[in-house]
């Protein structure tokens, strides 16, 4: 155990964040997912001391760090915008924080070339921020977080400034460098499919509580409730009886959980009314008896007509089942 959070309470005007029992373990890469406003940024500010809540601690290796400022704990944090100085080379910006510590020169130099070189940006030292492209923005930022060694490394929605080619490659870039570094990453984001692409376990939240936490196949295949199940991915929710099982509660599948059906033995029928073409598959929507969209994935090949009728098959061994009322997200 690296970080755990205990009983740690912030309140707003209209809004509080109540977190218990959160242990973040050694040399993970943690992923704090949930809708805007849910409050993870928030706990990302108060495990870097950049906010101070209202009750309960923060507990670093042992020790309680809650009351004590950014500067003095061993956490590292890269904002959304970098926030990197303007007026200063690459090099310059990764070595202000050794240079704070009053490092030697010589000592300041060895680290700023060596986390440079982990991070791909050797050539980029020379240049102004200004003179770099966003990926490389980023890396510098990553860098001077990284160059105090901190124990922990903490990225507030590192990707959302990058284009959508640029973010699929520096989300694998940063899953390489955590296993490489060896530290303990908490990333935060709204972006499911990132979560799911690069943590090894995701803490997802909701109004300033805890949801779920666990790997991200487990919470995808095994979602302990309809929050998780519609926030995490495409989902499909249905009554009992349209699948002929007993009234009880909801239930759940994934659109690659269902397929198209040519034979007699089929689930559901409807009318598609929208295809979507995303180069490896379709998504289809079909509008099903009392009016209901549902979701399918489909062969891109498969050449389905908007209005056509189709019937479709549901793996039985991959239906969910809820209790519970789905919850608008």
């Amino acid at each position: 155990m690296v970080l755990e959070v205990r009983g740690v309470i912030k309140r707003f005007h209209n809004f509080e964040i109540r977190i218990d029992g959160l242990v973040f373990e050694d040399e993970k890469y943690y992923v704090i997912l949930g809708p805007s406003g849910s409050g993870k940024t928030t706990l990302l500010r108060i495990l870097a001391g950049l906010e101070i809540p209202d009750g309960g601690s923060v507990i670093l290796d042992g020790r309680d760090i809650t009351l004590e400022p950014p500067w003095r704990r061993n956490i590292g944090i890269v904002f959304q915008n970098y926030a990197l100085y303007p007026h200063m080379t690459a090099y310059d910006n990764i070595a202000s924080p050794l240079r704070v510590k009053k490092l030697p020169e010589r000592v300041i130099r060895e680290k700023v070339l060596s986390i440079a070189k982990i991070l791909g940006i050797e050539d980029q030292l020379s240049k102004y921020p200004h003179q770099m492209s966003g990926g490389q923005q980023q890396r510098v930022a990553i860098a001077r977080a990284l160059v105090k060694e901190p124990r922990v490394l903490l990225l507030d929605e590192p990707l959302s400034n990058l284009d959508a080619r640029l973010r699929v490659d520096v989300r694998g870039f940063l899953k390489m460098l955590q296993r490489r570094i060896g530290t303990t990453i908490i990333h935060v984001t709204h972006d499911q499919e990132e979560a799911l692409a690069i943590a090894d376990e995701i803490v997802l939240i909701n109004k300033g509580r805890i949801v779920e936490k666990g790997a991200p196949e487990d919470i995808y295949r095994k979602p302990k409730n309809i929050f998780t199940f519609k926030f995490l991915g495409l989902s499909n929710i249905v009554s009992p009886e349209l699948l002929g099982y007993r009234n009880e509660g909801l239930l759940g599948f994934r659109p690659e959980d269902a397929y198209i059906c040519y034979d007699t033995n089929c689930d559901l029928e409807g009318s598609v009314e929208a295809v979507e073409y995303l180069g490896s598959r379709k998504i289809v929507q079909i509008r099903i008896s009392g009016g209901q969209l549902i979701k399918i994935n489909v062969d891109p090949e498969n050449h389905i007509n908007i209005g056509e009728r189709i019937r479709i098959k549901i793996d039985k061994d991959r239906i969910l089942r809820f209790k519970e009322v789905p919850e608008d997200i």
